[in-house]
């Protein structure tokens, strides 16, 4: 939890532990990796990422959410509710990522807060996951521990009711009830709205400028509309005095926004640091300035931009930065980088390309946007389409898995997606730690730890009935998903509720259906990347997750405690 060490790194170190202690066979532990699910999900990525790319999905959402009404309800209720639907078949990040950027457009034509839109917009892309069994990776790990364990599979909808249900009371509460919750932030306070944000960045004088000898408080770069921070000459850091005047080659700590930065490029005598000058004279390629996001549980957290090797490890340079409420005076490549902190960066293509196999930075808004394939995108999302319709039809016999592989190979056929970028773009650290929980689960039944476990929670609470213990397992699935991921802690959970139900003569597939869900609903902290990819542009803080997403989160328990059992009776 501490991420001192990666999770899948943790997860196979266990694995090995196991193995050389003897409770588990290398079989035991390794049949995993090579599973359908592992198949599914790495097809699932390949066919979402060339959907994503194309550019189809954007198209769509800026078309439908192009009549932007003024009231709060009005603007909320079609954009969360385009976000869940997207959702239940693609990565809640993705999603989120996707939508951010018109939501915040259209916030800004209403007149609307931020803060209003972007948690809303958050929250329905998480819960959108619980209404197939496609829509998160939680789902998918737990039907395959459902299958080897010679449990009833999961089918495509059969707990789809739930999740529209789910779904459903997300949007009213959060259009009805968290809008209302959410502080108001004042004018002032919107320097971070789209396309004004405000970015610390380093600026030069070149042999030549105009600037030279000027007086810095009257300067032109003063009247392009930048905060001069400070002035580094040589060895030397000084704050801009009164009659402190430019010299050739100083280096200028400037505060501005995304406009005053591109327009700094067009004006003769200065130019922009980033961390070297010769990546913008010697590269003639198309460069692209992205705003990125800098998500949790990323590496980059922790280290300045100069020990990442930011440009050398991702091929881009850090224009500028932005942390809200906070003025840097240090140089750029010093500053120790921090979870939600805004990126302006610049590369081509192919290093933005390369982004999905790293996860230490999140795209928030492209202000070069690189031509669109849509009609290869056409085609990828008809090809997942006829795999989700084939796989819920038993008639056709053709497992979900293959059914997966194949649109995921067709979309690779027509170009939708590069079999390069297609294995970039396949999340390989999380099919490591699910495959891994998955043989500590297989440990779990060897040993017996789930059966003692499973022993214990039922002396102590059976007596309250077989439905309060499967709260207890909900409500403890909730807590683990803050320190862990949410297919892990179901993972960690199910072994011990499935031996729970037999020793109390239940339905386990009535646990196991809770867990499942349940691990899909917690709201309570921003450490979901759907949450820290909207944390800094909403200007949210701890409280106001702790305080909307709770409330939520216990709603949506109880739905999933009421609801469940009607399906699958105790």
């Amino acid at each position: 939890s501490t991420e001192k060490i990666s999770v899948d790194i943790v997860t196979m170190s266990c694995v090995l532990i196991l193995v050389l202690t003897g409770i588990i066979t290398y079989k035991e532990a390794f049949a995993p990796f090579g599973s359908d699910f592992i198949i599914m999900l790495a097809s699932i990525f390949i066919v979402t990422s060339a959907i994503d790319s194309s550019g189809v999905l954007e198209q769509w959402a800026s078309k439908l959410l192009k009549r932007s009404p003024g009231s709060k309800l009005g603007l909320i209720m079609p954009m969360i509710s385009i976000t869940g639907i997207f959702s239940s078949v693609m990565n809640n990040t993705t999603v989120t990522a996707l939508m951010v950027n018109p939501a915040m457009a259209i916030a800004k034509k209403s007149g609307i807060n931020f803060s209003k839109v972007l948690l809303p917009l958050a929250f329905a892309s998480i819960v959108g996951g619980t209404c197939t069994l496609i829509g998160t990776s939680t789902n998918v790990a737990v039907n395959a521990y459902l299958g080897k364990n010679g449990f009833t599979e999961l089918g495509m909808w059969d707990f789809t009711w739930i999740g529209l249900i789910l779904l459903g009371v997300t949007l009213l509460f959060m259009a009805v009830i968290g809008v209302r919750m959410m502080p108001e932030r004042k004018s002032e306070d919107l320097t971070g709205d789209y396309g004004i944000r405000e970015y610390l960045s380093e600026v030069k004088i070149l042999p030549n400028s105009a600037l030279i000898g000027q007086v810095i408080a009257q300067s032109d770069i003063v009247n392009m509309g930048f905060s001069v921070l400070a002035v580094i000459r040589g060895d030397r850091q000084f704050a801009p005095g009164e009659n402190i005047s430019f010299r050739e080659g100083d280096i200028v700590l400037v505060k501005g926004v995304i406009q005053q930065l591109i327009a700094v490029k067009q004006t003769k005598g200065i130019d922009i640091v980033a961390d070297t000058l010769d990546f913008y004279q010697e590269d003639k390629g198309q460069l692209r300035l992205v705003e990125m996001v800098i998500p949790g549980r990323s590496n980059l957290a922790g280290q300045s931009i100069a020990e990442s090797e930011f440009r050398r490890k991702y091929g881009m340079v850090v224009v500028a930065i932005n942390r809200e409420g906070k003025s840097f005076t240090e140089q750029l490549g010093k500053i120790t980088l921090e979870v939600g902190d805004m990126l302006l960066v610049q590369g081509k293509d192919e290093a933005f390309n390369k982004l999905n196999s790293h996860h230490d930075l999140v795209i928030l808004g492209d202000h070069t946007p690189p031509v669109k394939n849509l009609w290869k995108g056409y085609f990828a999302i008809g090809f997942f389409v006829l795999a989700i319709i084939i796989s819920s039809i038993p008639a056709f016999n053709i497992h979900v898995s293959v059914a997966f592989l194949a649109s995921a190979v067709l979309s690779m056929i027509v170009g939708a997606v590069k079999p390069d970028a297609a294995y970039k773009n396949i999340e390989w650290k999380l099919l490591v730690l699910i495959a891994g929980m998955t043989a500590f689960g297989t440990a779990m039944g060897n040993s017996g730890a789930d059966t003692y476990l499973a022993g214990l929670i039922v002396d102590w609470f059976g007596g309250f009935g077989p439905q309060i213990v499967m709260l207890g397992f909900m409500i403890l699935t909730v807590l683990l998903t803050q320190p862990m991921s949410n297919a892990a802690a179901a993972l960690v959970v199910l072994p011990v509720a499935l031996e729970a139900a037999n020793a109390l003569h239940v339905n386990p597939m009535t646990f196991a259906v809770s867990v499942m869900l349940s691990a899909s609903v917690s709201l309570i902290t921003p450490f979901e990347p759907s949450c820290i990819i909207v944390y800094g542009p909403g200007k949210y803080k701890f409280g106001d997750f702790l305080k909307v997403g709770g409330i939520l989160t216990m709603i949506l328990v109880a739905i999933i405690y009421f609801t469940v059992p009607i399906s699958w009776p105790l």
